[in-house]
């Protein structure tokens, strides 16, 4: 059987008083000691599993030795293919020691095999939010400053491979869920456990495609919002959230629209020298939303400036994207008379395969018929 990282030490100690994660230690020399030395020593795998069971037993009153001898039967199970009695096991270690993370790394590695993807989100979150209270946790009293800072770095590079390699997992589970109830669900688990995701932006985009597979509305302002809380300076959540009221009628969205918009562009920089592509592209977004958000308060000398900006910005980097804004824009000239710029803009749209096509094919057509009227 595989052995665990197990960590001997002379004094028992846990890194829960240093951010909430813990590692299994235990003294050297004591019984628990000598007794894993023995299992470890004996060298055919299927007798050491009922000396870990007989372990688990003896030392029923230590919770650290209950969830290590847990743990390893766990991985005994798992190396055998028995998965659920590995979950089984699992789970028994995990309610004895509930904040070692790298017990919810192997159940993860389990439910993967399992196939159990909402077991999969389960430890992977619960990891994750681990792992963020980190830099939460106030310091103890008669700790100094520099010794809590240490340890809190410390603690923090120990686990962040397990922290990243839970991230993945979860974000995995989310992709892999065919069931739109079902990989929201997984979606509004892993935002608040995992803030300033690597892959912040995809889930974001995974929220908008199964939102609008529910067609829910409601569910995504409180999506973004929570998304939010978790990072104020989410860039997704409020391209996503100024993309949703901008389209909403009810009073007040389209200053939401409007605030979120500017909010992203004070962000992304994207006239920075350093700015990248997505910088730019979020930009991009953020002026086509802001200038449609003003054409609809009937502010087209303030949008028109807005949408070409977006134009610039958005042209080569997203087919979709420059295509709502060439709408948009056409839209905007239109509501202005400025029938020649308006039709420019629409032919130019039309050209671009998508799902923008047909409608910048109708909206020019109007834009002709009222250049025929206007000469009739």
């Amino acid at each position: 059987m595989r052995r665990a990282a197990f960590v001997f030490a002379i004094v028992f100690l846990t890194l829960r008083c240093f951010g909430q994660i813990e590692k299994l230690m235990i003294g050297a020399g004591t019984p628990e000691d000598r007794d894993l030395q023995t299992i470890s020593s004996e060298q055919d795998a299927a007798k050491q599993t009922p000396m870990y069971e007989e372990f688990v037993q003896k030392y029923s009153s230590n919770p650290i030795a209950v969830a290590y001898g847990n743990w390893q039967l766990a991985l005994a199970y798992q190396t055998g293919g028995n998965l659920e009695k590995a979950l089984s096991y699992g789970d028994k270690a995990i309610a004895s020691a509930p904040d070692a993370i790298d017990i919810l790394v192997t159940q993860v590695t389990i439910a993967q095999q399992a196939k159990h993807n909402d077991k999969v989100v389960d430890y992977a979150t619960r990891g994750g939010k681990l792992y963020s209270s980190l830099s939460q946790m106030p310091k103890p009293e008669g700790v100094t400053d520099e010794l809590w800072t240490r340890r809190v770095t410390e603690a923090t590079e120990t686990n962040k491979s397990a922290y990243e390699f839970l991230e993945t997992a979860g974000f995995n589970a989310i992709g892999e869920e065919k069931d739109a109830k079902t990989r929201m669900s997984y979606i509004e688990k892993f935002t608040p456990a995992f803030p300033n995701s690597r892959f912040e932006k995809d889930v974001t985009q995974y929220a908008m495609y199964t939102l609008g597979q529910l067609n829910d509305s409601a569910r995504l302002y409180s999506y973004g919002e929570k998304a939010l809380a978790a990072n104020p300076n989410s860039i997704p959540a409020m391209l996503m959230l100024a993309n949703a009221y901008v389209e909403d009628s009810r009073p007040g969205s389209l200053a939401k629209a409007i605030s979120y918009s500017q909010k992203i562009l004070t962000l992304a920089k994207s006239d920075a020298p350093e700015a990248d592509k997505s910088a730019k592209l979020s930009a991009g977004v953020a002026h086509s939303t802001l200038g449609y958000a003003y054409a609809k308060q009937e502010k087209v000398a303030a949008a028109i400036p807005e949408l070409k900006a977006a134009a610039a910005l958005l042209k080569g980097q997203d087919d979709v994207a420059y295509a709502t804004v060439l709408y948009r824009l056409g839209w905007a000239y239109g509501k202005t008379k400025n029938v020649a710029e308006a039709r420019v803009v629409l032919e130019e749209a039309i050209k671009i395969p998508g799902p923008l096509q047909q409608p910048c094919r109708d909206l020019l057509n109007q834009v002709n018929s009222t250049r025929t009227k206007a000469k009739h």
